[in-house]
Order: structure tokens, then C-alpha cells, then sequence
């Protein structure tokens, strides 16, 4: 079955050239000008992905933002003009997956759609790739998506997930920009690293680690990032649960 977008956004011509592309892709759509249509269509419909635009004429996209995820984790990739480091950090807070800036490449944005999709897919997994890591205090079950730090929850957005479990699955290694970011987007992004870096910085937030006395992720001058925690018990898991 065809998965379903719903497309928030006020342009006209914007949201007949998502609709035509992604139709193209085989998507269904369904598309709202305004925030209260986005969320009667969002009840109706239950789409799999939610594209939304920020400026929308009624409200605020981040209260629609607010209000679907009080509702849902559906995937949720923001597409925007809103262009600052800021802003960016404040939708992914809120609970967004992703962040466009416009004007964007359908390419990319097909790109980052596939990613969010397959990322809220659990029957997804590889089954092959151990699933559970447990070090310094950090815990991170990769089959239920979920991540404990010091015996308490912390919610990560697909992206921030998937960061963190790249870095886990590569201790004590210096990982390139490029190199992680092929892991976790799959795709060039059009941004160079700057994508890379808020969300890195979100993740770092999320788990109380600063970059000045890192505790898990270190960051490399002019190459990358090295995950360097260790397990304060002594081992850790090795294999798929």
C-alpha cells in the first residue's frame, strides 16, 4: 500500500509541485493551505509523513508542529524558508524529523522522505547489525527505538537516532562529516555539514554532553566526530537481540 504525505503548505505553486513529484514518486497526497485544514486531514487521513511549511496563514506551522506530535510520531520534515541555525534546533526540539530550507532539491527532499519512512519502519531492521548498546550510563535498544541515559528516558527524533546509533557502532573511531553523513542520510546534502552539526548539537543537548568535557561524542578538528564513552560496568552487548 502506498504510503500517504500530507502536504502543509500555503504556496500554491510549492504545493502543486510536491503534489506532482511526489505523485510521481507513487506517493498519495493530500494537501492543506492552513493549519486547522492540516489537522483535520492529519484526524482523517492518518498520512505517513507530514511535510509542513512553517508560515502558514492562520497560525504558526510549530503550533501545528505541537499539535501533531502531541497526537502521533508520524515523521514530520519541516520545509521552510526560515533559514537560521535557531530555528532549526527549535523545530527539531519540538519534534520534527527533518528541516528543509527553501528553495530545496526534490531530489534531497525524495531522499530525506525515503529516510523518515524507513526509519519508522521497525519490521525494518537488520537483523544482522547488533540492536542493543549499553555504555557509560547510555543505553539505546535500536529494535524499540528507545534511549535511556543514566536510567531515564530521552526522546530522539529519527535522525538524532540513527546519528547516535552510527556513533555507537563505531567506538573510538574518527567518522568524517562525509562518512557519517552517508550513514545517516544516505544522500549528499545541499547544505555541505551545516545540517549535520545542528543535529549533532541537538543530540548533544539531549544527552547532557558538551563538546568541552565530552562524556560521549568528541568532537575532531576538521574531520568529524569520535564517539568515546565507555562501559562503566565493563561490557557491553555484542550481537542482535
Amino acid at each position: 500500500m502506498a504510503h500517504e504525505i500530507l502536504i502543509v503548505e500555503d504556496d500554491d505553486g510549492i504545493r502543486r509541485f510536491l503534489r506532482i513529484s511526489l505523485r510521481s514518486e507513487g506517493y498519495r497526497v493530500s494537501e492543506a493551505r492552513t493549519g486547522a485544514v492540516a489537522l483535520s486531514l492529519f484526524e482523517a487521513n492518518s498520512p505517513s509523513l507530514v511535510l509542513l511549511d512553517l508560515g502558514l496563514p492562520d497560525e504558526d506551522g510549530m503550533e501545528v508542529l505541537a499539535a501533531i506530535r502531541k497526537r502521533s510520531k508520524v515523521p514530520i520534515i519541516v520545509v521552510t524558508a526560515r533559514s537560521t541555525d535557531f530555528q532549526k534546533v527549535r523545530a527539531l526540539d519540538a519534534g520534527a524529523d527533518d528541516y528543509v530550507v527553501k528553495p530545496f532539491s526534490i531530489a534531497e527532499l525524495l531522499a530525506r522522505i525515503r529516510v523518515a519512512l524507513r526509519h519508522n519502519a521497525p519490521d525494518l531492521v537488520d537483523a544482522g547489525v547488533q540492536q542493543h548498546y549499553r555504555i557509560g550510563g547510555l543505553e539505546v535498544d535500536c529494535d524499540a527505538h528507545a534511549v535511556l541515559l543514566d536510567g531515564s528516558p530521552v526522546h530522539l527524533t529519527p535522525y538524532e537516532f540513527r546519528l547516535l546509533e552510527v556513533m555507537m557502532q563505531n567506538p573510538g573511531k574518527a567518522l568524517t562529516h562525509r562518512f557519517i553523513q552517508e550513514r545517516v542520510w544516505s544522500h549528499p546534502a545541499s547544505d555541505g555539514f551545516r545540517t549535520l552539526r545542528v543535529i549533532m548539537a541537538s543530540l548533544r543537548r539531549k544527552l547532557k554532553d558538551s563538546p568541552a568535557a565530552p562524556r560521549f561524542i568528541a568532537t575532531e578538528v576538521g574531520v568529524g566526530y569520535r564517539f568515546i564513552g565507555r562501559d562503566s560496568e565493563g561490557a557491553k552487548d555484542t550481537g542482535a537481540r
